[in-house]
């Protein structure tokens, strides 16, 4: 088996605030999708990112980011073991971040010896 990153993209809300009720909610929709890919054996990883950061350009300049210009948000990510990418992409069925319009972008590891 190979390993796939997904990383979970959305669009920025403003003024997105939960109730503690929703947010359980939310995190258990997580929880339950992470834990079925668990329980088929390939599950390797995963975080959440925050949202505030920095870039680092080729001419050493640091900027506040990293989507200054832009409205989509990489918010998390999750690490996978699949037999090849088209399996990858079928656990990601069910992902949560499609129930907010949000998508997931599935890569390959390149693994260097």
């Amino acid at each position: 088996m190979k390993e796939f990153l997904m990383l979970f993209r959305s669009e920025e809300k403003e003024n997105q605030e939960m109730s503690p009720e929703e947010m359980q909610a939310m995190v258990k929709t997580w929880e339950d999708w992470i834990g079925g890919i668990a329980a088929q054996g390939k599950f390797v990883s995963t975080n959440a990112l925050e949202f505030a950061g920095k870039v680092v350009h080729a001419d050493k300049t640091v900027t506040d980011g990293p989507y200054t210009e832009l409205k989509e948000i990489v918010g998390g990510y999750i690490l996978v073991k699949a037999d090849d990418i088209d399996d990858a992409v079928k656990l990601s069925e069910g992902c949560p971040i499609f129930a907010s319009g949000g998508k997931v972008e599935v890569r390959g590891i390149m693994l260097f010896s």
